[in-house]
């Protein structure tokens, strides 16, 4: 089976992924957490209480949109719908938090019915949080106020397949494994694989700029995209009459990565391929960090890239290869035939051929390792990942300057961590950084881990890193991308927002502090 064969998770409140998939922590690990001070809690999840939502009068406003049977006020429906996936969420989901629970969701047939609902929205002053696959993991989907959820959920549909342009119209609320299998149909892959692929949709893509572990060969999300149309409370937007053009600013890219803020994506245009009759993935070895560095450059920069490309740092290939070669372990991965002229690229840097046993390892896990972090938070650990990007001459210095701040952020609070990190995009000028930190709860920790994340987003800052290269902005990261764009470009934003949303009713706190 390959991802393109996955099936689609039906997630659950507060725990990642299929919940017929059950994952144990191996007893190595276990011993690993118990020297890094983990204790199992001695409480369990608490159950949340229900809270009072909307009037009859406002619920009635819903249903004249969609009708009565499409608007949910019921606890489990509205609970199912709170929050997102990043460990702060699941932990405040363990205590039964419902301070960002919606009042109500809405489940509208197609674009039209959205259309409707925003304007009646605004109308009312009802804020609106769009919803489709729900695996935000920066606050995406906590509003700063009250609100209602627009699940897009029945918007399910490959529209149209241009078979000439090899393009392909998708409905926001198709996920992920369920994109490819419509694709498969008509002989196409879209080659979007993020880490959430599970349970990550069209809509939630482009909404939060998403980048898949197979960017190197397909791109980020953002560049499949060649046309989308947005549901605003004042019209519908659309973008994109041909793929590329000079006439003005391409407001598609205002609009992807905008989180909901400027409209709701309800369906995008997007760039599809042949699928694959083939694939290939194999590991290959380098003594350091530094040297697997300077190798998946040099294929970045002049080729041949494969279609997959990461390097994982010295602790991070200790920790996923116990008893391992040691030194950083890069992947390769091919979507058709080999290209040996890579493997020459990497064995004349240095590399030590691995073998596809390696490369296998890492295609067959790819998607468990968010199955993991329920069962590492079960057991007493703080678990959680962040990420960046940079020029390729800063990426040292930035892999260094976060990894320090978490050291340091954590340790004080007398909780000291395990860091890893990973390359796991490329480009032509630089790279992302992927880090994933373990640690012992404190008594607080939700907070723990704030103070955590702010220092390691001073560190980025301060490096010359990007504040987010794929998870978005949210909440999380919403003062930091203020100060990284300035207080001018912001005040632009703002304004696009007053335009398309005055009522501001349209993911309030989201990406703007003031929307």
């Amino acid at each position: 089976m390959t991802e393109s064969d996955l099936p689609v998770a039906q997630l659950t409140p507060g725990r990642w992924g299929d919940p017929e998939v059950s994952v144990e922590v191996p007893a190595p690990a276990l011993a690993a957490l118990h020297h890094l001070g983990v204790r199992r809690p001695e409480s369990g999840p608490v159950a949340p209480t229900d809270r009072p939502g909307l009037s009859a009068d406002q619920v009635a406003v819903l249903a004249g949109v969609v009708g009565t049977e499409h608007v949910s006020t019921d606890l489990t429906a509205r609970w199912k719908h709170t929050r997102g996936y990043s460990t702060p969420d699941l932990l405040r989901h363990r205590t039964g938090d419902t301070s960002d629970m919606p009042d109500a969701v809405v489940f509208p047939a197609d674009h039209d019915e959205v259309l409707a609902l925003l304007a009646a929205c605004a109308e009312h002053d009802l804020a609106v949080v769009p919803y489709s696959g729900g695996t935000s993991v920066v606050g995406g989907l906590a509003a700063s106020r009250r609100f209602v959820t627009v699940d897009l959920g029945r918007l399910d549909q490959l529209l149209e397949i241009d078979d000439i342009s090899r393009t392909a119209t998708l409905q926001a609320g198709v996920r992920g494994p369920a994109a490819e299998a419509l694709l498969a149909k008509h002989g196409y892959t879209l080659g979007h694989f993020p880490q959430s692929y599970e349970g990550a949709s069209i809509g939630g893509y482009a909404a939060a700029r998403s980048s898949g572990q197979s960017s190197a060969g397909y791109g980020r999300f953002d560049q499949m995209v060649v046309g989308l149309t947005l549901a605003t409370p004042r019209g519908t937007v659309e973008l994109g009459r041909a793929p590329m053009s000079a006439a003005g600013p391409d407001l598609r890219q205002l609009v992807l990565g905008s989180e909901g803020a400027f409209g709701i994506i309800t369906s995008v245009v997007v760039r599809v391929r042949p699928r694959p009759t083939e694939r290939h993935f194999e590991g290959w070895r380098f003594d350091t960090f530094d040297e697997g560095l300077t190798a998946v450059r040099r294929l970045a920069q002049d080729g041949p890239l494969p279609t997959v490309l990461r390097l994982s740092d010295e602790a991070e290939t200790a920790v996923n290869n116990p008893g391992g070669p040691g030194g950083a372990l890069a992947i390769i991965g091919f979507d058709g035939p080999y290209k040996q002229a890579t493997g020459d690229v990497l064995a004349a840097a240095g590399g030590q051929n691995l073998g596809e046993e390696a490369g296998e390892a890492w295609r067959v896990g790819r998607y468990k390792a968010p199955y993991l972090r329920d069962p590492l938070l079960d057991e007493g650990a703080l678990v959680e990942t962040l990420e960046t990007a940079a020029f390729w001459s800063r990426i040292p210095a930035l892999k260094a300057a976060v990894t320090d701040a978490l050291v340091k952020a954590l340790s004080d609070q007398g909780t000291p961590p395990l860091v890893l990190c990973h390359v796991s995009h490329v480009y032509e000028t630089g790279a992302s950084l992927y880090f994933t930190i373990i640690c012992a709860q404190n008594d607080e920790p939700i907070d723990q881990w704030h103070k955590a994340k702010l220092a390691a987003n001073a560190a980025i800052a301060e490096a010359g890193g990007t504040i987010s290269h794929h998870h978005g902005v949210g909440t999380d990261h919403r003062e930091a991308y203020a100060a990284e764009i300035g207080p001018l470009a912001v005040e632009v934003l703002q304004a696009v927002k007053g335009v398309l949303d005055p009522a501001r009713v349209l993911n309030p706190g989201i990406l703007l502090t003031s929307s």
